[in-house]
């Protein structure tokens, strides 16, 4: 994050906090990897790494792509606008914009932590985990590319992308972000110490559909899109549903 920082510093954006959040959690992954040696299972710690590490790796990929030669995100500058200019904005984007999210990136990420030091090997909750890992991974990934096909078609510009997943929830990349991390949180949950660190999906998930993810994207999106009041009718809002009829 800290990285990210200077970047962002010399650049004139902080958007790339975004590509570091990604690779920071996989940073933590095989940190993790490495102290657990000799004492978590194996089996467990190589499983835990690899799913995070895929996971970080392909979000940040993505963003970085999407982010390339584009200017500062609105939410950021929205955020940056109410501090002061000069040295004091930059202080404040350090704390704000990469201390706070790398204080989250470490919360979140406890229970991934935790899994790389249990003696045990991965029982049934913990392949269940897997599987909900792997749901939420299909849907941002699946998510994401159906987004950048139907942006990438001029024909579609100011319209609302309706189909795919998208048809059954408004944000399928926020719903598979939270599936991911409660099924990373399923990997150490099959002992009793695993439960200790519900917390950080709940965190995770509070941030996607109710903090930093959806309502601020939306307010920014509603702002300006025809048929955006249509689209939030029919369509739900987090947890992927059919359609609801017009009454």
């Amino acid at each position: 994050m800290l990285a990210a920082f200077v970047v962002g510093l010399r650049s004139g954006r902080y958007r790339g906090v975004d590509v570091a959040w990604g690779l920071a959690f996989a940073a933590i992954a095989l940190t993790g990897l490495a102290l657990s040696a000799g004492h978590g299972d194996t089996g467990r710690r190589l499983l835990v790494t690899v799913l995070v590490t895929v996971w970080g790796v392909r979000l940040s990929a993505h963003l970085w792509w999407r982010a390339r030669g584009a200017p500062e995100d609105p939410r950021y500058a929205r955020m940056l606008a109410r501090a002061p200019a000069g040295p004091a904005r930059t202080r404040y984007a350090l704390r704000i914009v990469f201390l706070l999210q790398a204080a989250i990136v470490w919360f979140v990420s406890l229970p991934v932590q935790a899994a790389q030091y249990l003696p045990g090997p991965p029982g049934a909750l913990a392949w269940a985990g897997a599987a909900v890992w792997a749901v939420g991974l299909g849907f941002e990934a699946v998510g994401d590319r159906q987004l950048a096909r139907f942006k990438a078609d001029p024909g579609n510009r100011g319209r609302i992308m309706d189909h795919g997943l998208w048809r059954y929830t408004r944000h399928p990349n926020y719903f598979g972000d939270a599936c991911v991390w409660w099924g990373l949180f399923l990997l150490g949950a099959d002992t009793p110490t695993g439960w200790a660190f519900v917390l950080s999906p709940l965190l995770m998930t509070y941030l996607l559909a109710f903090g930093s993810g959806k309502p601020m994207l939306e307010r920014h999106l509603g702002a300006d899109r025809p048929g955006w009041a249509e689209y939030t009718a029919r369509t739900s809002g987090f947890l992927p549903l059919p359609p609801r009829r017009r009454r």
